[in-house]
């Protein structure tokens, strides 16, 4: 009898620790786009999305990490699926260009970034479905600024009364990380042609106070509010428990931005890391995909192995509804930089993943071995949902 409890055991065992592998497969996390060795030294960041008008899907991502090009020659990667997402497929490899998002205007996509670590903000654009694309030689063919070295990511632009909106930020002084990244908002009208330079205008700069909250802000959202003014939600690097963003208002006649940081840092789920927040006109809210931190005891800016989806009413109390990625580890395991959109009653995203692979996996959460896409199935059902909620109160 004690043999056939023993025997009982093993097997059992054995059965979980099969059902525990599987559900930590990559292939149980998403659709695989590509992957990099982590010996390589090359990593996959920067993932963009967008749905084109056919209904296919394109998106973007970069290449980093020490034997990566990024500081002379960059090169970003775009691949397509005409399957929704199930299969991927690489048309092209673009060079001059990292840390760029896409967006769609008409029958034209556009790549916005800059032409290497810390370079020039440049633009590209794209008539085919992203299979060629411009070049941004000069100040009429996507050449924007030359003025800062420019720090951005694959952050939304908006629409606003004729004129496309986006932030950016400059690094001023030329060294360093996060203490010297100065926000602003660059935009231009809708008809112009966005390759010409003289037709983009750029706010004041507002540079991070180290005497405020947290030591940095970066990688800002152009929202419009519900009170249909525009603002500015940036990631602040505040490690104290991860969880705030600053909110720069932008006064559109005036051409300026303005802080209060008395009123203006609020509690949002893993502000400390970077996020995308939409809003849906059929729900009435905007969403974001952020690393919602259920494991306490990390530092805060690289807990990145939960994603969750979370949503507000109006950019100042936000819920936590879903886990959509999990990951017991935080040292190697990370979910994180997401870009996505709305794809009818879904959301689609692009996640630069850090995660197993039979060379040992990813060095750690930070440097992403994968770039993934995961659809997230009738999201306007999860607004019922709250595991946790970040309020703003007063």
């Amino acid at each position: 009898f004690a043999y056939l409890v023993l025997i009982y055991g093993f097997l059992s065992f054995t059965l979980y620790q099969t059902e525990l592998q599987a559900q930590y497969k990559i292939e149980a996390i998403g659709t695989v786009i590509d992957h990099s060795k982590a010996s390589s030294k090359i990593y996959l960041g920067s993932p963009a999305v967008v749905v084109l008008n056919n209904g296919n899907y394109l998106a973007s991502y970069d290449e980093f990490g020490p034997n990566s090009n990024n500081k002379t020659k960059p090169i970003t990667h775009i691949s397509t699926s005409k399957d929704k997402g199930a299969s991927w497929q690489r048309i092209t490899t673009l060079k001059g260009i990292m840390w760029a998002n896409l967006f769609l205007l008409e029958d034209a996509i556009y790549l916005m970034g800059t032409s290497k670590l810390y370079g020039d903000l440049v633009i590209r654009k794209s008539g085919d479905n992203g299979l060629t694309w411009t070049e941004a030689k000069d100040s009429t063919s996507g050449l924007l600024r030359t003025d800062f070295e420019y720090h951005t990511a694959p952050v939304p632009v908006v629409q606003h009364k004729g004129r496309i909106y986006r932030a950016l930020e400059v690094r001023n002084p030329g060294y360093g990380w996060g203490f010297n990244f100065e926000a602003l908002i660059i935009s231009a009208p809708l008809d112009s042609d966005l390759l010409k330079a003289e037709n983009w205008k750029v706010s004041n700069r507002l540079h991070f106070d180290q005497r405020w909250l947290g030591s940095a802000w970066l990688e800002g959202n152009v929202v419009v509010t519900p009170e249909d003014k525009l603002v500015n939600i940036l990631r602040v690097h505040y490690t104290e428990h991860g969880g705030k963003v600053a909110r720069v208002s932008y006064d559109t006649d005036e051409n300026k931005i303005s802080f209060d940081p008395e009123n203006d840092f609020l509690n949002f789920p893993a502000g400390c890391k970077k996020f995308t927040i939409r809003f849906d006109e059929k729900t009435q809210r905007y969403w974001t995909l952020s690393n919602h931190i259920k494991d306490f005891g990390h530092n805060p800016e690289r807990t990145r192995n939960c994603l969750a989806l979370s949503s507000s009413k109006d950019l100042i109390n936000w819920e936590v509804h879903e886990e959509i990625l999990y990951h017991p580890d935080l040292e190697k395991h990370g979910f994180q930089y997401v870009d996505w959109q709305f794809d009818d009653k879904d959301i689609i995203a692009i996640i630069r993943t850090a995660y197993d692979d039979e060379f040992g996996g990813a060095d750690n959460q930070h440097n992403s071995n994968y770039m993934i896409f995961k659809r997230i199935d009738s999201y306007e059902g999860q607004s019922k949902n709250k595991i946790a909620s970040y309020s703003n109160y007063k």
